[in-house]
């Protein structure tokens, strides 16, 4: 992946509804070979798909917590019983494996307090194996993208 490749997808990063020609134009490219690096970036999996940007508020979903775990023991049948679990859950829409005093992040989306109580209840710890949970509500957010930073 060279300079140009990372103009491509910081520019769909952008503005991931633009034309070939928009595109073209934005990383100063003839539309051909534009769509055949953008082709290839799809083809290598680099670009693994494309999506709406969508506020989560206006969706019915107000809340969103941060949830760190930590397991109470980190043998192959827990770990893997947990992450299992977790794909599975529609309001956990990030799940890092972390270092440090915990062993998950969890970012979760709900739409009010109730349902996070029922999360937590009906979802979380039927799981089992669990030592601790640590929960952060968010009141606001400064910034927030999926753009990547430029590199060299």
């Amino acid at each position: 992946m060279d300079g140009k490749d990372r103009q491509i997808i910081r520019a769909l990063q952008q503005n991931g509804r633009m034309t070939n020609q928009d595109l073209a134009d934005a990383v100063n490219l003839s539309p051909s070979p534009c769509l055949r690096r953008l082709r290839q970036l799809e083809t290598q999996g680099v670009i693994t798909g494309y999506s709406a940007n969508v506020d989560p508020t206006a969706y019915g979903l107000a809340i969103t917590v941060f949830v760190r775990i930590r397991l109470e023991r980190h043998n192959e049948v827990d770990v893997k019983t947990f992450e299992h679990r977790v794909l599975r859950m529609e309001e956990v829409l990030e799940c890092h494996v972390m270092t440090g005093a915990m062993d998950y992040q969890l970012r979760v989306l709900v739409p009010d307090l109730k349902a996070y109580e029922d999360f937590i209840r009906n979802r979380i710890h039927p799981i089992g194996g669990i030592a601790s949970i640590d929960t952060s509500f968010v009141y606001g957010t400064v910034k927030e993208t999926s753009v990547f930073p430029a590199t060299t």
